[in-house]
């Protein structure tokens, strides 16, 4: 299994390929990471182009430790085939394939890359099927290394409402949530498009934390900040799990198994889980 998810992704920005002032931008946000896109967001007639400019900005670096990840087009469209070769001659360090409905999907895709194996691929789950062959999706592996669940389009193609609380779709995003850690993989939540809903953005931010994904993508630089404190262990968490990290190896030290911390019982599952803690605040705290 991957360990991918390790790496903090509390916040992923889309960013039009075809706006070069955005991309130039990007490289002073604190996201977690960008999304380049050259679908969604990228008209017919500027493909071209876009895909040269997000092949330029792969060439140019400067993204520091931040994860960069360019969003090609359908397979199923005209563009699809010359953005993966584009995208592998320019050594891409991660693709997002949208609409990704069974493995063969990601077939295609890794075989356009079969020669750059250091390429990663991500899935968009965002269609009925994603989420029905979720399992043997996530199980394509390497070189799978997460998914991104298309909040927009799955409600779009289940004809279902698409309230504050997704509670129409949250079925399909625990199984999304399921499927990437029974496979090791990271999970990204999808956008909040309403910019001026500030409240609602955080407490879907807190109800997609509890329900399991990594983070979140994001439509404008204006989301990093809360997604960065929704997605990160709180000073409170990281408190406890320093005690009960240092709790266990004083007790291991004594030949005990298990310890007690603040009257409760700590076994070496909640060891692990702490120690995923303080590694995950340790990797954030690079970022910055």
């Amino acid at each position: 299994m991957s360990n991918t998810a390790a790496r903090p992704r509390r916040s992923l920005l889309y960013v039009p390929a075809s706006n070069a002032r955005a991309l130039e931008k990007a490289r002073t946000l604190p996201a977690d990471g960008f999304i380049v896109d050259l679908e969604d967001a990228v008209l017919p007639e500027a493909k071209p182009a876009a895909r040269e400019t997000a092949v330029a900005l792969i060439r140019a670096g400067g993204f520091e430790n931040r994860e960069v990840i360019v969003r090609v087009n359908a397979l199923d469209t005209p563009w699809a085939k010359d953005d993966l070769a584009a995208l592998a001659e320019a050594r891409s360090p991660a693709i997002l394939v949208p609409k990704v409905s069974s493995p063969d999907d990601l077939r295609v895709a890794a075989g356009a890359l079969m020669s750059h194996a250091s390429i990663q691929l991500w899935a968009m789950m965002e269609t009925a099927r994603s989420i029905l062959y979720a399992r043997e999706i996530a199980a394509f592996g390497a070189p799978l290394a997460g998914v991104v669940v298309g909040t927009n389009d799955l409600a779009k193609e289940l004809r279902c409402s698409h309230p504050a609380d997704r509670a129409p779709m949250r079925m399909a995003l625990q199984t999304c949530v399921l499927a990437a850690r029974a496979h090791g993989l990271a999970v990204i939540d999808g956008v909040h498009i309403d910019l001026d809903d500030e409240a609602g953005f955080i407490e879907s931010c807190r109800q997609s934390r509890a329900l399991g994904f990594d983070g979140r993508s994001l439509i404008h630089p204006k989301q990093i900040a809360g997604a960065n404190i929704a997605y990160a262990p709180s000073a409170d968490d990281v408190t406890r799990a320093r005690k009960i990290a240092e709790a266990h190896r004083a007790a291991a030290a004594d030949g005990k198994a298990v310890v007690v911390v603040d009257g409760r019982l700590v076994e070496f599952l909640h060891v692990r889980e702490a120690e995923r803690v303080l590694a995950q605040a340790e990797a954030i705290a690079s970022l910055s």
